[in-house]
């Protein structure tokens, strides 16, 4: 992992898989600085090298869906604070409030795919909840679900969780807050990617909630790293599941990753053209999506 940076009047706090944390050398400055690196990882592994420019990619996508999110009749409170960012990670940080997160990972999922697609055909359900049967493989849902999963501490798996469990958590009032909050954004923001030509087949949020109780969007938000967005017209068009469901992401890094590495040991490096790749995947989504 990369060294964290020397930011004047910032300390590092904290360094995940892809961001890292910073807080103010003022102790009463109540802010958090967030700054995206370039690093990527896949099968919870990190990897070598980086995708270039993917901080400032996916920090830019999270501020155009705050922006729109926070406009019209229902706007959605996020974390973001008004402020001076160092000129060092001026394109990939975003200054935030300092918020209690929840440890639930809101899902949310329009689409039968990835791991939901192998568990219908086994058992006819998406983390638990019964769909009709007969749907294919990247099939629009009859309603999008809502797929709480448990953000389990560093070092092991997020666990997926029931609704009741989610409750059990955080709360049968917030739960519930959760559920709703999260299926609105996803619809809001599905039907914004649609007027792109794109579909946002699912997706996952983090909330936090302030000083006031008020319940937060937080992290990142509708980003290729947290969501899988599909080409439209692809996706109608397409003949096999790789050319419907090619998705604006780090897919292209885990198939190679898949076909080249048994998940022993350490990883290997990924090659010049998966790299290149992947950088032009996040690219043109910002560039469709905001263009």
């Amino acid at each position: 992992m990369s060294t964290p940076l020397d930011l004047p009047g910032w300390r590092h706090l904290y360094s995940g898989k892809v961001r890292d944390l910073y807080t103010p050398a003022d102790p009463d400055d109540q802010r958090l600085l967030v700054v995206a690196s370039d690093r990527v990882s896949a099968f919870d592994f990190a990897l070598e090298p980086g995708i270039p420019k993917k901080g400032a990619l996916l920090t830019a996508l999270s501020r155009w869906w705050f922006d729109r999110l926070a406009e019209g009749p229902d706007p959605i409170p996020n974390h973001l604070v008004a402020g001076e960012i160092p000129a060092e990670v001026a394109d990939r940080a975003m200054l935030a409030m300092k918020l209690e997160m929840l440890p639930i990972e809101c899902v949310v999922r329009g689409y039968l795919t990835g791991s939901g697609w192998a568990e219908y055909q086994a058992e006819g359900t998406v983390c638990g909840i019964p769909l009709p049967a007969g749907l294919q493989n990247g099939d629009r849902l009859p309603e999008p679900l809502f797929t709480p999963a448990y953000k389990a501490p560093k070092g092991e798996h997020d666990e997926n969780i029931t609704f009741e469990r989610t409750a059990e958590i955080v709360g049968t009032e917030r739960a519930a807050q959760l559920r709703d909050v999260s299926l609105a954004v996803y619809r809001r923001a599905a039907a914004i990617a649609e007027e792109h030509g794109l579909i946002l087949a699912d997706t996952k949020f983090e909330f936090g909630v302030d000083a006031d109780g008020v319940l937060r969007l937080a992290d990142e938000v509708l980003t290729s790293d947290s969501s899988r967005y599909w080409d439209a017209e692809a996706w109608r068009s397409g003949s096999t599941p790789a050319e419907r469901m090619a998705s604006f992401d780090k897919q292209i890094v885990r198939d190679w990753l898949a076909a080249h590495w048994d998940k022993q040991g350490t990883p290997p490096l990924l090659p010049d053209d998966v790299v290149a790749r992947t950088a032009e995947r996040y690219a043109e989504l910002l560039d469709r999506l905001t263009a």
